[in-house]
């Protein structure tokens, strides 16, 4: 169970001295991953039209949707909600090129956090094709987690399988659009994934196969309510606000200016105090 925490007066000052330092310059050099949603339908290429992603945020993801985890076990959607929020990727096991840079590029941000998988959050990676099946999730997952190499996370990130019409009714809610090619046999598709509130509701996404860490971390606490995470990161939430059309983490100006005016005038104070407490004589000496 999550746990919300109370920061210590020195945990602020060290975050409004980071705040000082840090976030302007972060305004003009973030770094993040550019978002990249799908066109309209009417300008898609001939057997792309269904193919993209229509943001459903705060849609509820149904709970009582039946799937078979890695090891064969029939599990409920709903096993997974209410404790911790959660990262989703509709993936297929077998796909040769994207699923596979999906999941790679997770778990390569993941590995750059300072939250594990289990701990602060689960992953649940579910597939979108009927036809794959529990020994094909538990050899991914395998794959995955021993790149990722942290204890416990195996307990954390569910690789699931399921019937045509869970995952229906799963794509749907989430807004994730595709398309099968019975001549090829493989699925046209978007990539994506979702960050859900522990409760299972969409909070965020994320486009393409790479993901900026520090967005992940930041959506991460945001899906949580702050329950997780330390000053440092409130006082980015209070710097940056998330945009559903880039999916990324956005800069506020006047925010950053904010913060750090009141990180100033703080440490300006506190240099003048001591200065005042060591007396004209020691003042004059240094």
């Amino acid at each position: 169970m999550i746990t919300k925490r109370k920061p210590d007066g020195w945990k602020w000052a060290l975050a409004l001295a980071f705040a000082l330092i840090v976030v302007p310059s972060a305004v003009w050099a973030q770094g993040m991953n550019t978002g990249i949603m799908s066109p309209p339908a009417n300008v898609r290429p001939p057997g792309l039209k269904d193919v993209g992603i229509a943001q459903h945020m705060g849609e509820q993801i149904p709970a009582d949707l039946q799937f078979l985890d890695e090891s064969g076990k029939a599990v409920r959607l709903g096993d997974y909600f209410g404790k911790k929020p959660i990262i989703l990727t509709l993936v297929y096991y077998r796909c040769p090129m994207l699923c596979g840079e999906v999941l790679s590029g997770l778990e390569t941000s993941l590995r750059v956090l300072k939250f594990d998988i289990g701990n602060q959050f689960d992953v649940v990676t579910v597939s979108f094709d009927p036809k794959d099946t529990p020994a094909a999730a538990a050899d991914k997952k395998a794959d995955i987690l021993k790149r990722y190499g942290r204890a416990g996370a195996a307990e954390g990130w569910h690789f699931l399988t399921g019937q045509a019409n869970s995952i229906d009714a799963l794509t749907k809610a989430a807004g994730f659009q595709y398309e099968y090619d019975p001549k090829s046999d493989q699925f046209a598709h978007a990539t994506a994934i979702m960050i859900l509130t522990p409760e299972g509701k969409i909070a965020q996404y994320y486009y393409g196969v790479e993901y900026a860490p520090k967005d992940l971390r930041l959506g991460l606490i945001q899906a949580a309510d702050k329950k997780i995470g330390s000053p440092i990161d409130e006082v980015l939430l209070y710097c940056y606000h998330y945009d559903p059309k880039a999916g990324k983490y956005s800069a506020i100006i006047s925010r950053v200016l904010q913060i750090s005016g009141l990180a100033t005038v703080l440490v300006l104070g506190a240099f003048f105090a001591v200065m005042v407490k060591m007396g004209p004589s020691r003042t004059a000496a240094h």
